[in-house]
């Protein structure tokens, strides 16, 4: 079901990497029931060498995440240090710092409401068990007062933003990021770069897992799909299976 028409981006879940390549590789192109679906190529080949990568990493997103010296933060540490040691040099990236990328969440918000709108007029939302300020029900309620006037400028903001990272994007293939540093979750849902999120760790608290996230060129999913494959060749995250499913 849709949730923001212009921000969802639809991918399949799998057990690894490699495994959503393949799904993706069956999946992909045009589709006579969908006229969003883009035939455009998508050139998967895992025997091709790392070198021909050019890989950044989110440099921000990781100090900060090491300031704050938790658990998560030393699997992103390690997870980028392990990507290092495969003979990959990234080079540090940043996103547009100048644009309120925050702000642009309305964008979500408002497409949202409208998706959901049936459900919210009706009633029915009371039926949703999550209640609270921030969860999905409010958000639909509350974005029935976002104004048209607010949603255009957030979408013209929008507009700059996807210019501006796709220049940055230029001379890079793969960014390397914490899933949750800085802006970068927000930013690509508003651009549309892929992005593929792999676990690189567990708590020792609960056992849930932490991921680290490659995100590609627009299009570029192949690549980001590539340089995961490989993170997860030299570990076992992906392997690992919870106690009660474990046998």
């Amino acid at each position: 079901m849709a949730l923001s028409w212009t921000m969802d981006k639809l991918g399949p879940i799998c057990r690894s990497a490699e495994d959503c390549a393949l799904v993706l590789q069956s999946i992909q192109g045009a589709d006579e029931i969908d006229p969003t679906a883009r035939d455009v190529a998508f050139d998967w080949d895992p025997r091709r060498p790392l070198s021909d990568l050019r890989v950044g990493y989110y440099k921000s997103a990781f100090d900060a995440a090491a300031e704050r010296k938790s658990e998560g933060s030393t699997f992103d540490a390690a997870a980028l240090e392990l990507i290092r040691g495969l003979g990959v040099d990234p080079v540090p990236v940043e996103t547009p710092d100048d644009l309120p990328i925050g702000a642009m969440r309305i964008i979500l918000s408002a497409e949202a409401g409208a998706a959901f709108d049936e459900l919210s007029r009706s009633g029915r939302d009371d039926l949703m068990v999550r209640q609270t300020r921030g969860g999905w029900p409010n958000t639909f309620r509350k974005a029935r007062l976002i104004s048209a006037v607010d949603y255009l400028q957030a979408n013209r903001l929008r507009t700059i933003a996807m210019e501006r990272f796709d220049a940055a994007m230029q001379d890079i293939d793969v960014v390397i990021t914490p899933s949750f540093g800085g802006s970068m979750l927000l930013l690509t849902n508003l651009t549309g770069h892929p992005q593929v999120v792999v676990p690189n760790g567990y708590r020792a608290e609960d056992g849930t897992p932490t991921s680290i996230s490659f995100i590609g060129k627009l299009y570029g999913d192949a690549e980001a799909l590539r340089l995961a494959k490989a993170y997860q060749d030299a570990t076992d995250f992906h392997r690992k299976h919870p106690p009660l499913f474990a046998g």
